[in-house]
């Protein structure tokens, strides 16, 4: 009878150790089981972002292609504005004005071509412009 009794009260103490054992094991597996949330939301929110991504990269091809389209007339359009801005006259070399643009367009060309002129009220503006702008090759229109 001591012998069970002994061997009970061994299985007791195994019992014991096992308890506190299944107790640390439930606090882990909680924790773990934490842990895991919150990745499955990170996850989540990673879907959504692909996804995301996803969307855009198929719809880029075609805006990309839009604004392939639309460049080259847009960029006509910009050189033809600045060709009509500029004035180039046929047999006066381009920088014949110096830095006298007002006087030049004022007096000398009228003086040279007979013709009169008449300066609009934005002259000394643009004239202020063109002493400002860097010299540059460009095409004109003739006169």
């Amino acid at each position: 009878m001591d012998r069970i009794l002994q061997e009970m009260l061994a299985v007791g103490r195994r019992l014991e150790g096992m308890d506190s054992m299944m107790a640390s094991l439930t606090e882990e597996t909680k924790s773990i089981r934490l842990d895991i949330a919150g990745l499955q939301l990170r996850v989540t929110a990673l879907e959504q972002r692909v996804t995301t991504v996803e969307t855009q990269a198929t719809l880029a091809p075609d805006i990309d292609h839009h604004k392939l389209l639309y460049l080259p007339s847009k960029v006509i359009d910009l050189a033809d504005r600045s060709r009509r801005d500029n004035v180039c006259f046929l047999g006066f070399p381009e920088t014949m004005e110096g830095a006298a643009v007002q006087f030049f367009l004022k007096t000398t060309l009228p003086q040279l071509t007979g013709l009169t002129f008449d300066p609009p009220w934005s002259f000394k503006e643009r004239t202020d412009l063109v002493l400002n702008a860097e010299t540059e090759t460009t095409t004109h229109d003739q006169l």
